[in-house]
């Protein structure tokens, strides 16, 4: 009775598992039909010796095959733990418009003057309570009449409150700067409260502080002629309309 040699198995073999070889002689169609259906215990009984020899080296191949592939398997595992980044790799998070990628157009008014505005948002964290992205103003000075620069956002909530304590403004800065929002007119009495949580999550309106920090492209400018990132804005936005509007505050600019 011939022998044959197949891949005792019902599944695809994985790609990091080496098949097993089972000498079944009751191959059908291509399939084997071990009563045991256990490919290792599968024997094979023949007085070839040049088959025997023949499936001792496959064998043998298979073996080294699986090591390889073993070996293959750890080197991979190490790289990723390898990572120096994986501890803190960041996962982008949404409310409504504000998610990566998304851009919001408008204009900036200071005095008379009026000026081209787009925000780029690159990166949401609902979790941290911040936001990033990029500011583009056309036209605000000669020597850079498209200006692009890189800012933060804190979202108030839990972990960023009302009062700014810092960037040179005090609580009535604040006061003022935040009841220009009509939403914000509710929260008067209370924002500045010690135990009071603002819960943008369930609220239509988030409001957050912008900072700025650098030109873009060029990172090593912080600060050029007719323009100054020495303060930063106040902002609301409007979950529903989808709009934003916000104040710049610093002591010697204009809101």
């Amino acid at each position: 009775m011939p022998v044959f040699t197949q891949v005792c198995s019902a599944d695809p073999v994985p790609a990091t598992t080496a098949a097993v070889a089972c000498s079944c002689p009751g191959l059908v169609d291509g399939s084997c039909s071990c009563a045991h259906q256990n490919p290792d215990s599968c024997t094979s009984s023949t007085d070839d010796p040049s088959q025997a020899t023949s499936g001792l080296a496959l064998l043998k191949h298979q073996a080294l095959v699986r090591q390889q592939q073993l070996l293959l398997l750890q080197q991979q595992q190490r790289a990723a733990k390898k990572d120096p980044f994986a501890p803190i790799r960041l996962f982008p998070t949404s409310t409504f418009h504000l998610y990566p990628g998304s851009r919001f157009k408008g204009k900036q008014i200071s005095g008379n003057n009026s000026y081209e505005v787009m925000v780029d948002i690159k990166h949401v964290s609902l979790d941290d309570s911040s936001l990033c992205g990029y500011l583009h103003i056309n036209g605000l000075t000669e020597e850079y009449p498209e200006l692009t620069t890189f800012f933060d956002a804190e979202i108030i909530g839990s972990k960023y409150k009302f009062l700014t304590k810092k960037w040179e403004a005090d609580e009535s800065i604040d006061r003022e700067h935040w009841n220009m929002f009509k939403p914000f007119e509710r929260l008067s009495a209370m924002y500045n409260m010690q135990d009071f949580l603002y819960d943008f999550m369930d609220e239509s309106v988030v409001f957050m502080r912008w900072k700025e920090h650098f030109l873009v492209p060029d990172h090593r400018v912080d600060g050029i002629t007719g323009a100054s990132f020495a303060g930063f804005y106040y902002i609301c936005y409007n979950k529903l309309a989808g709009q934003i509007n916000g104040y710049y505050y610093h002591q010697s600019s204009e809101k």
